[in-house]
């Protein structure tokens, strides 16, 4: 007997199989009943023979059933299973909070976070998660065939990367210690070894937001990339990146878009690019958006220039890039044309900022005289500042926040959204 699922039903017309799964619902005709089972792809329409047999089998059941694939071109896949046996493997206890089987979860956010390990269950939420998954993987996949090196750095760290104000201090064995804001100081450290790294894995932020566009502890996609030119190196990459990424959602997640009714942006072969002034101008004087010189971009101005980039300019994404000092970590590299501002980028999507990144300081000098201004004692960055002794390559990379891009690509209201199981100011559990 074959185990099968929703995804291959199809290959097994004509033959019986073994199918598992969830009741999602029962649908009593009288003499015969539908039970629509979900399993983790899709919702499979099984005809029970005997309604009574099921008529009092909860929804959320566990169950195992036994059953012919049968072409019906009115069932929801094109095919239906004629049920042989149906074997409960775990009873529900009771009904669920909320309608697992309406198309839509009709309750609040906050009611979905806090019973998360059964909204995720229902289709929708769960399609968020596969399209997540496939956008992580094609990062991984992607940047292993252009010859980088994944790494796995500490998440328990002695100093943080961007400064104290936003770190997690925890005991570390009776010292302090922090979560780690970033693998900023890692990934550099090892472009000394590998010359191309990357990392997927959660960083912690300590800001008490409580926004629709942050959270606490969120997935990093990062990767750094040694013996480059300048930024645009950095930058080049990430279009190619992201472009392949796209595809490979479109091409792997074709259920899970049509589920949620997603509009995927179609691969773009460039991005277009402002500098922080340019923008500045454009949010001036075509939206009477007024920014200080020291002003960092806000959410209107993200949106506004998002706006902007797609009327204007054709694109969904937008780099903004030239952002002076003050704006900038210590390790950013000063434009030597104009020290005040940096060799560093954000990418805008759909109206918010996804990506974080630019060119690095790779001379140790100069490293060493920044964390100086700064305010920073560089003895306390010595592990952080050794291999910059030893012949560092001019270098750069960026962050990818993978919540972020998955709720702009999926169009979701709240990051929250776009995270399993998120940690913000007001929220520890589930």
């Amino acid at each position: 007997m074959k185990q099968a699922d929703s995804r291959y039903l199809e290959k097994f017309v004509g033959e019986t199989v073994i199918l598992t799964g969830w009741v999602h619902r029962i649908r009593d005709m009288g003499a015969f009943a539908f039970l629509l089972l979900r399993d983790p792809w899709d919702v499979v329409q099984v005809v029970i023979p005997e309604a009574e047999t099921v008529r009092d089998l909860p929804v959320e059941s566990a169950v195992r059933i036994q059953g012919q694939v049968v072409s019906e071109p009115r069932a929801p896949l094109g095919l239906e299973v004629h049920a042989q046996s149906v074997e409960l493997l775990s009873k529900a206890l009771e009904l669920p909070p909320f309608e697992l089987n309406k198309k839509e979860l009709e309750v609040s956010l906050s009611l979905i976070l806090d019973h998360r390990p059964l909204s995720l269950r229902h289709p929708r939420q769960r399609a968020i998660f596969r399209i997540e998954a496939e956008f992580v993987s094609s990062f991984r996949d992607f940047l292993r065939g252009e010859g980088f090196t994944e790494i796995f750095s500490p998440k328990i760290v002695a100093t943080g990367t961007e400064g104290g104000a936003s770190l997690f201090p925890i005991d570390y064995m009776g010292k302090k210690a922090y979560l780690a804001q970033s693998p900023q100081f890692y990934k550099q450290m090892m472009v000394g070894v590998f010359g191309r790294v990357f990392e997927v894995g959660h960083v912690y932020r300590a800001e008490p937001h409580a926004t629709s566009r942050h959270i606490n502890e969120y997935l990093s996609l990062d990767y750094e990339m040694g013996f480059i030119k300048d930024e645009q190196d950095v930058m080049e990459l990430e279009m190619r990146l992201l472009a392949y990424a796209l595809s490979r959602i479109r091409e792997n997640c074709s259920r899970e878009i049509r589920l949620l009714q997603a509009k995927i942006p179609e691969p773009q072969e460039s991005i277009p690019q402002l500098t922080l002034s340019e923008a500045k101008e454009v949010l001036r004087k075509k939206y009477g958006k007024h920014l200080e010189e020291e002003d960092d971009l806000d959410p209107e101005a993200e949106k506004l220039l998002s706006e902007f980039a797609l009327s204007e300019l054709n694109s969904e994404f937008l780099f903004v890039t030239s952002y002076p000092v003050s704006l900038r970590p210590m390790y950013a590299m000063p434009d030597k044309d104009n020290p005040s501002i940096t060799r560093s980028f954000d990418l805008l999507f759909r109206g918010m900022e996804v990506t974080t990144g630019g060119q690095r300081i790779h001379d140790y000098g100069l490293l060493v005289q920044n964390i100086k201004k700064f305010g920073l004692d560089p003895e306390s960055f010595d592990f952080y500042l050794e291999p910059f002794k030893y012949g560092m390559p001019p270098h750069g990379g960026l962050a990818i926040g993978a919540e972020r891009i998955t709720a702009r690509l999926l169009d979701l209201e709240n990051i929250r959204q776009a995270c399993l199981f998120p940690r913000d100011i007001n929220r520890l559990t589930p």
